[in-house]
């Protein structure tokens, strides 16, 4: 029997969903503020994904993080992480007000996810190594005769790391239908847009070349992300991917598709004008 999640149910609505979004959106931009550092972005731009699969999708225990038929999440975007944590101190892996010791010395909200913080499999961060992990711990649950699915989610621009090519070629050989690929395709890496670094498109074809099951949608509507994760579990003999168009520092008008946030702060005016436009 699957560990019982105390939180997530499957009848929140889409309207419930979205309003849980929009509470990890102002958690993101608190903690950020607070640490006066870190991605605010690409946090931003992944918000419905991590909504969509903890909170409807998602089996797992807060109070038993790391029991053995557990669905497992790999943040391959490891500066996403500030995502990350807010879901999980919303779901009750851990208390809320950890989160405002993110990048403080000492504590258990690094700059990229660490391993020994309740719901966190592996340190990650290292972009391009993600779903190789994921392949790991999809084989060891097909040895274990384990039903549980192996998520992960990784940024465009990280598209340009090879092992990420050498890993999907290993997820359609050894047939991994129990992995499912997420990229938060928002536009824009570290040095600019994805498109002007180096090119991605026709990024469908691509993984559908590589016999992958590819499933396009609006990484920001919570019907088609839920849809997408419940298409995902029926595919049977291949891996799937979610390529999910998103917006960099979506839902704050002066964060959107503004690449300089990529690694900076809200200051904490900010911070006033962000929650705002969040509570209107």
């Amino acid at each position: 029997m699957f560990c019982k999640n105390k939180i997530m149910t499957k009848n929140l609505d889409v309207q419930q969903l979205e309003k849980i979004a929009n509470e990890i959106r102002i958690e993101i931009l608190k903690m950020l503020t607070c640490a006066g550092s870190g991605h605010t972005g690409g946090s931003l731009s992944m918000v419905e994904l991590l909504t969509g699969l903890y909170f409807y999708k998602f089996r797992c225990d807060p109070k038993k993080p790391f029991c053995d038929t557990r669905d497992m999440f790999i943040l391959s975007k490891g500066h996403g992480c500030p995502a990350l944590y807010a879901v999980l101190a919303q779901m009750g892996f851990f208390e809320k007000k950890e989160l405002c010791t993110l990048r403080k010395l000492g504590t258990r909200l690094q700059g990229h996810p660490q391993k020994g913080l309740p719901g966190v499999e592996v340190s990650s961060g290292s972009l391009g190594q993600g779903l190789s992990i994921a392949n790991g711990c999809a084989l060891a649950a097909r040895l274990n005769n384990d039903k549980k699915r192996i998520y992960c989610l990784m940024g465009d621009g990280e598209l340009d790391e090879g092992q990420v090519w050498e890993a999907a070629l290993t997820s359609a050989h050894y047939k991994l239908d129990n992995v499912c690929a997420i990229v938060d395709n928002n536009g824009f890496q570290i040095d600019g847009r994805t498109e002007d670094v180096k090119a991605l498109e026709p990024l469908k074809e691509k993984w559908q070349a590589f016999n992958w099951e590819v499933l396009e949608i609006d990484g920001h509507s919570i019907k088609e992300v839920t849809a997408a994760y419940d298409k995902a579990e029926t595919i049977k003999g291949k891996p799937t991917i979610i390529l999910a168009h998103t917006v960099k520092g979506k839902g704050i008008s002066f964060f959107e598709n503004q690449n300089k946030y990529h690694g900076v702060a809200p200051t904490t005016e900010e911070l006033a004008q962000a929650i705002k436009e969040l509570t209107l």
